[in-house]
């Protein structure tokens, strides 16, 4: 199972927000370059990166803090966030993006994902499900769909999606562990690579995930406050 440390931007920082609230911001650092290195240099496989400004706004906000992460180290980058055109994602791989995530426009615009798989390749697009009870959420999960979210994967593995990062939004932020009973669905019912996120607090639910056979964790707030060491972390699923 591979550990994802995550970066959360917003005005340039480096944060993370109590269950997708930009009103509930906790600052954790001013330079996310050296924030990069750092989850590098303990042993992250991949940086994940959100651009929330970007999520926002639909479309790029925090570019010059997405270049400094890509000259600051050499583990692959995968960047959501405000991404929603061919345009859009081929600057970011330009750039040194290894692969960019497509959130609410990959609910909406199927097209889109289906090209930018065609025109880039699987392994350059990942999707984003946010769900809340199973259901899909878009739209920085103000909106809940009618749309679970195993219908939703079923959907995205026959236009070529290989990878979903999968979040219960009820848990994200919240520090008492990922839903597994869900993202064991995913894993148990598709062919897709699931990469598991939102309220992994400890080395226990990383184990926990890495029983059910997901691909990939997500770690954000727990790697801020101390509840994981990531460098311990590594050197238990390696």
């Amino acid at each position: 199972m591979k550990l994802y440390p995550a970066i959360d931007l917003k005005d340039g920082k480096c944060v993370r927000l109590l269950q997708g609230n930009y009103n509930e911001v906790t600052v954790y650092g001013n330079n996310p370059g050296e924030m990069a290195k750092k989850w590098e240099s303990l042993g992250g496989d991949l940086l994940h990166i959100v651009d929330l400004d970007g999520a926002k706004a639909g479309k790029e906000v925090n570019g010059k803090a997405i270049r400094q992460i890509v000259e600051a180290i050499q583990i692959p980058i995968e960047l959501g966030g405000g991404i929603r055109s061919i345009e859009d994602i081929r600057l970011q791989l330009s750039r040194g993006v290894h692969r960019v995530i497509l959130g609410s426009a990959a609910i909406k615009n199927r097209t889109l994902v289906k090209e930018a798989i065609e025109t880039f390749g699987a392994d350059r697009i990942v999707v984003g499900v946010d769900a809340k009870d199973g259901m899909v959420a878009i739209e920085g999960w103000l909106e809940v769909t009618d749309t679970s979210a195993l219908v939703f994967c079923k959907e995205l593995e026959k236009i070529g999606v290989q990878t979903i990062i999968y979040t219960d939004i009820a848990k994200d932020g919240m520090m008492q562990g990922p839903n597994i009973e869900e993202t064991r669905k995913l894993v148990e019912n598709t062919h897709l690579n699931i990469v598991a996120s939102g309220g992994v607090s400890s080395l226990e639910d990383l184990k926990a995930l890495e029983k059910i056979g997901v691909y990939g964790a997500i770690i954000g707030k727990a790697i801020y406050t101390g509840a994981i060491d990531l460098e311990e972390a590594a050197k238990l699923f390696k």
